[in-house]
């Protein structure tokens, strides 16, 4: 076994003010209650919050502060992620930054895949975050919407990759789908997956940790939390030679795949149907974009409400003007037939007790 103990932070974050304190804060608390923990790791933005006027030059006293802490408990840490300005050409990255117990960074990540179009202000960024711990294994770093595209786990694992560190701001309804995908990613290319989201500004929770068979060690809340968890990459080398449960051996049935993929490149015209879905953009009220139909305006006459106001819908019209009120003279009632003879049930001939039949 080749232990190693990660612990994510899932913490409330302000968008309006910083939240580095509140990160240094948890993190001597979780050093406090678990000695043990090898590495921590922070959800995305969490340090500023989701608004990118608050970027910062790649070089800042934040950083530094970050790189204190890792020095003083000794640990591997990566504190989520931040805007970062490029002083050159003044474009913003979400980049994330691996700090080892030195206290030294040792790998920026910029985001690969800025949630466009929400995020359109935001440069993407285009090189790998790989990184190894020594006498422990090989990790590697995505964040947030980067795991929807499997081709980055996919360049990392084939280098090698048995943990992806995954910092996450979710605070949308397709959080549910996101876990889905951690549990598929952690199944497909047989490596751990700690994804961690955060609170308020920073996301809805619910940061898990899978195994390589896809299993939940943990599963967060919609509540503050810090969750140490001890890993055994022994358990992904080993299923990466046999086989998941010794079935699926994935990463070797890709190496010895029959076939390549031409979508991959970009001149083969095989992703030709891509080009038909529309611009990349913001959906607007009433949009009918990929329905591929038109319904003209004067087709819905004027006087249906077209959605329920906060007084709801109008009561429906009575059948006639004089329709639910009640009468100006009193009716005389209908003369009410006589009841028809019924049988004295003591002369009918098949009461029970008569006959000797009981039987219901």
């Amino acid at each position: 076994m080749t232990p190693f103990a990660i612990a994510g932070v899932q913490m409330y974050v302000n968008a309006l003010q910083p939240n580095v304190d509140g990160m240094i804060q948890r993190l001597d608390i979780l050093m406090a209650r678990f000695p043990w923990t090898q590495m921590v790791l922070f959800s995305e933005l969490a340090p500023f919050g989701p608004l990118d006027r608050f970027a910062l030059p790649p070089e800042n006293e934040t950083i530094e502060q970050f790189q204190a802490a890792a020095r003083r408990h000794r640990i591997w840490l990566i504190p989520g992620s931040m805007f970062l300005k490029h002083p050159e050409d003044g474009r913003v990255y979400n980049t994330s930054v691996v700090i080892n117990p030195e206290g030294e960074v040792v790998r920026r990540y910029a985001k690969m895949f800025p949630f466009r179009p929400y995020e359109a202000g935001i440069a993407a960024g285009n090189e790998f975050c790989i990184f190894d711990v020594p006498d422990v294994g090989r990790f590697g770093l995505s964040i947030c919407y980067d795991m929807w595209f499997p081709e980055t786990t996919r360049q990392l694992t084939s280098q090698g990759v048995e943990v992806l560190l995954h910092p996450v701001l979710t605070g949308t309804t397709d959080r549910d789908a996101e876990l889905a995908i951690a549990r598929a990613t952690a199944a497909q290319f047989q490596c751990y997956i700690f994804d961690v989201n955060g609170l308020g500004a920073g996301g809805v929770g619910k940061s898990c940790v899978v195994d390589p068979t896809s299993m939940v060690l943990h599963q967060s809340a919609g509540q503050e939390d810090m969750f140490p968890i001890e890993i055994d990459l022994n358990m992904v080398r080993r299923q990466r030679e046999t086989g998941m449960k010794g079935l699926g051996q994935l990463l070797k049935s890709f190496r010895d795949r029959p076939t390549d993929f031409p979508v991959y490149d970009r001149d083969s015209g095989a992703d030709a149907f891509l080009h038909t879905l529309g611009p990349l953009e913001i959906p607007q009220q009433g949009s009918r974009a990929g329905l591929h139909v038109d319904v003209p305006a004067q087709q819905v006459p004027a006087e249906i409400p077209t959605y329920k106001g906060k007084n709801g819908f109008p009561p429906e019209p009575l059948a006639s003007p004089t329709a639910g009120t009640a009468p100006e003279v009193a009716q005389t009632p209908a003369p009410v037939a006589p009841a028809a003879a019924m049988p004295d049930p003591q002369t009918t001939p098949e009461t029970p007790g008569q006959n000797g039949n009981t039987s219901g």
